[in-house]
């Protein structure tokens, strides 16, 4: 048998879950980020704005499109460039809705569409480029690809901001040749200041030795000068050599002594 008394209990629960749910179909809420499209009996009817709006069910049908800026990550795919190096790509879309009426019944599923040409105009720009275009030029090549896709989102009502390339990489063995190619590089630029180096000291070698040969005396003193300045240290062994200049000195002299020595010699004897 019935419990008319339970029965009367749960009368208020369905009462309250029906009128609950025919206000949830009649009655939508729409942000200010928001627009709705209504449709009533499959057409068009108008454009409702943020707020809350009242829908007949089953009569009218109501899509409502975000318009704040939004982002599609294009993952990782391998793209071969213009001089045949394969490499891989990552990249960003940003775009908003700027033509609700458009994006809604021009395409089908405009965020799927934005992602499909972004793809497609990656490979596009990406292969009429070569490889030290791509890792030294990336802004340009970005803004290449977002005029591309910016060109054709228009038709579908969508607007894109800007397209970044997140990450460019490379094979292994590509990054290794390009790796011993750096170091090339770094040797050759040191090679070069080497070089560069030894040749200024060359020319103040040469400058410092003509103002010692024009000065008589100034080799001697720079020679006392270094021994004063190795005999600073006690543990060093110094080795004094000396000068050419000085030993010719000497043995001219040491000549013209003997010179004078036999002249003093044969006068005597000839007294």
């Amino acid at each position: 048998m019935v419990d008319f008394e339970t029965l009367s209990c749960c009368l208020p629960l369905f009462f309250f879950g029906g009128v609950f749910f025919l206000l949830s179909g009649f009655i939508r809420v729409i942000y200010d980020y928001q627009k709705g499209l209504v449709l009533t009996l499959g057409k068009y009817s108008g454009l409702r704005n943020s707020g809350l709006q009242v829908i007949i069910p089953l009569y009218q049908q109501m899509s409502v499109v975000d318009l704040r800026i939004q982002t599609i990550d294009i993952p990782k795919q391998e793209v071969l460039s213009k001089d045949n190096v394969s490499v891989f790509i990552n990249a960003v879309v940003y775009f908003k809705i700027v033509n609700p009426e458009i994006a809604i019944f021009n395409v089908q599923d405009y965020r799927s569409a934005v992602y499909q040409h972004g793809q497609t105009a990656i490979r596009d720009v990406v292969g009429s480029r070569t490889l030290d275009q791509l890792l030294t030029d990336s802004k340009s090549i970005a803004q290449s690809i977002s005029e591309i896709v910016d060109k054709h989102a228009k038709e579908w009502g969508v607007d894109i901001i800007g397209i970044k390339i997140q990450d460019i990489g490379l094979p292994g063995t590509m990054k290794k040749a390009m790796a011993r190619q750096a170091q090339a590089e770094r040797e050759k630029r040191a090679s070069i200041i080497i070089s560069e180096g030894e040749s200024m000291a060359a020319e103040k070698l040469a400058a410092a030795a003509q103002i010692l040969s024009a000065s008589p005396g100034a080799l001697h003193l720079r020679t006392l000068q270094m021994i004063s300045s190795v005999a600073a240290d006690k543990t060093n062994i110094m080795n004094f050599i000396l000068p050419i200049d000085g030993v010719q000195v000497s043995d001219d002299k040491k000549a013209e002594d003997k010179k004078t020595d036999n002249k003093t010699i044969e006068s005597k004897k000839k007294k």
